[in-house]
């Protein structure tokens, strides 16, 4: 289902847009880092220092269909891998 950061379409001319992709990085987390350090900065609203998280990661792209002749668009998909954990 679509959400309000993440919409595909094929714009009148041709052009592909996807308003973002999403995340690439550990899938358990906040942007890409520990949760309690990004917690604790946003909820005690004090500097902290950010630690990358660990565990499986997700990667999240898309796929255009582009039309060779013209070079416009015929269509975009978003893509995601999980890596297993």
């Amino acid at each position: 289902m679509p959400t309000a950061t993440r919409i595909t379409r094929v714009l009148p001319g041709g052009t592909a847009h996807i308003s973002d992709v999403g995340m690439t990085g550990c899938y358990n987390s906040v942007i890409g880092m520990e949760t309690s350090g990004v917690l604790k900065r946003f909820v005690d609203r004090v500097p902290e220092r950010f630690e990358v998280a660990a565990g499986p990661a997700s990667v999240c792209g898309v796929v255009i269909d582009i039309d060779e002749t013209t070079g416009t668009s015929r269509g975009i998909a978003r893509v995601r891998a999980d890596e297993k954990g």
